[in-house]
């Protein structure tokens, strides 16, 4: 395996200082070069000042921030890149910009350095198809802040030497981050597996399921997501995440899952980007997020009686279980009372299909999503069909709010909101693993670290949460909608069907 003491970066922005810092920190020596000379003296004066903070704070001696800063060489010329062990670019976005470097670093660098490209969305096989030696040539790609991302994707093209994904590996792990390897596929692992949240977020926001900050409320406080699709879009800003979302779906020549929505491409055209412009799907006031109050708790009725549809043994049992503690009065009949709030607790299914198919009175009927669990101070959401009247819509809201829990009420939807955006994650990792782009671990990694999903990544997610319900979700949601993207992958039908682990690997592999 190569040896890597020497690096250069040829792109000064913030990707290139972030892999700056963590490469000098760890020893190793960093040419670093941009076409505007400014930018490499802008970025090393970055440096020192971000090292002379962290010295200030204790998190790193003097000593060792002089050492760092003296690694930092800045280069006025390409041709300083001739001593380089591995040069990554860390340039535009662009496919021919990128093929144009490699091309001038072949002619300058040694004939064992390894050529690494920090690109996000593009195929690592084409960038190393206008190289003389396309075996050196691979993925190194970081996320932003780089410090702060523990996690590096090392993408292997199809001509690439295993030898030089194995170098970059190890130097990963010796500058402090975590490698995960990739196949060369659109998106990566990080980047594709991102798809499930947004895209489905989207088309919840799409069909007027609930406004765009009720959607995140959900994906924080039940489904246990750090952000929600929206407060995420604002925050990587819609100028890089919406030409992302188009450019995933048009390589995987349209694949449903990862249909863009018109939402974000009126946004982007409009200049509502995110954070950066100071409105987004939410405004932002001195870098404040700015959320709607929550509406508020009707009063509860008195005397309200509750009956609980049995369709769904899990979801009666949960439901059962919090009226109990709520002290409510459950009626336990087999057939539904004249006078009483009907609860139903479909996994997949929107209302409309539930009261339809038991014949319930549609305007005494709610949906609660039992799925994540019902605790108190878990957020809980109600599903309201066209046909609930607004009395028993908030007599449900009332109730399920009574020990100062907050509730959602949305419009009808197949699968809540929660439900179908975890299946929708699950779902697409489930395909990524299916497609060997990578190992069930390595996803799992990549995810928890790159998006910050709870449970320990998707496939560990899908396991915690129970993978024949994620199954028995998709495949009511595409009974009901009819739409392709929630067809199941065949990772997960399997291993439902076989009852192991969605980390399992396949123990026969064909050749």
């Amino acid at each position: 395996m190569k040896e890597i003491n020497t690096i250069g970066i040829v792109g000064a922005g913030a990707m290139g200082r972030g892999i700056a810092q963590i490469a000098a920190q760890a020893g190793i020596v960093v040419k670093l070069f941009d076409l505007n000379a400014a930018a490499v003296s802008a970025a090393r004066e970055a440096l020192q000042q971000t090292w002379d903070k962290l010295s200030a704070k204790g998190k790193l001696s003097a000593d060792d921030a002089a050492a760092a800063l003296g690694r930092i060489q800045a280069c006025a010329d390409l041709s300083d890149m001739a001593s380089a062990d591995l040069v990554i670019e860390a340039v535009i976005e662009r496919l021919d910009v990128k093929r144009d470097l490699f091309k001038q670093l072949e002619a300058i660098v040694s004939a064992d350095c390894i050529l690494a490209s920090n690109t996000s969305s593009l195929a690592i096989t084409a960038i190393a198809a206008a190289c003389d030696k396309p075996g050196r040539v691979a993925g190194f790609h970081f996320f932003n802040p780089v410090p702060l991302m523990k996690v590096v994707e090392i993408i292997d093209g199809l001509r690439s030497d295993r030898e030089t994904g194995d170098a970059l590996m190890a130097l990963a792990r010796k500058m402090g981050h975590k490698p995960v390897r990739a196949k060369d596929m659109p998106g990566f692992i990080v980047n594709h597996a991102g798809r499930g949240l947004n895209i489905e977020g989207l088309r919840t926001a799409q069909e007027s399921v609930a406004p765009f900050y009720q959607i995140d409320a959900i994906m924080r406080e039940q489904a246990g997501f750090r952000m929600g699709p929206f407060e995420l879009l604002d925050l990587t800003a819609l100028d890089v995440s919406h030409p992302v979302m188009e450019s995933i779906y048009q390589q995987f020549y349209d694949e449903p899952r990862f249909r863009p929505s018109p939402i974000t491409a009126v946004r982007f055209a409009g200049g509502l980007l995110g954070r950066k412009t100071g409105e987004g799907f939410y405004k932002y006031t001195d870098g404040q997020k700015q959320v709607p109050a929550e509406p508020a708790v009707p009063a509860l009725p008195a005397g309200l009686k509750v009956w609980v549809a049995p369709y769904h043994s899990v979801g009666h049992k949960r439901a059962l279980g919090l009226l109990k503690t709520l002290g409510a009065t459950v009626v336990s009949s087999e057939q539904p009372p004249v006078d009483a709030l009907l609860v139903v607790t479909p996994y997949g299914e929107d209302s409309a299909s539930v009261v339809s198919a038991h014949q319930l009175d549609g305007e005494r009927t709610v949906a609660l999503d039992t799925f994540f669990g019902l605790e108190q101070g878990k957020r809980r959401v109600v599903m309201c069909s066209l046909a609930t009247s607004p009395q028993w819509r908030d007599a449900a809201h009332a109730l399920f709010a009574s020990d100062n829990t907050p509730v959602s009420i949305i419009d009808d939807s197949a699968g809540f909101v929660g439900q179908r955006l975890v299946a929708a994650i699950v779902n697409v990792a489930c395909d990524i693993a299916q497609q060997t782009i990578a190992s069930p671990e390595d996803i799992d990694l990549a995810v928890s670290l790159g998006l910050g999903y709870p449970m320990g990544g998707p496939l560990s997610m899908g396991d915690t949460l129970g993978a024949a319900h994620i199954l028995e979700i998709l495949r009511a949601m595409h009974r009901t909608t009819g739409d392709m993207r929630y067809r199941a992958s065949l990772w997960l039908q399997r291993r439902v069907q076989l009852g192991v682990s969605l980390r399992t690997e396949p123990a026969c592999v064909s050749v």
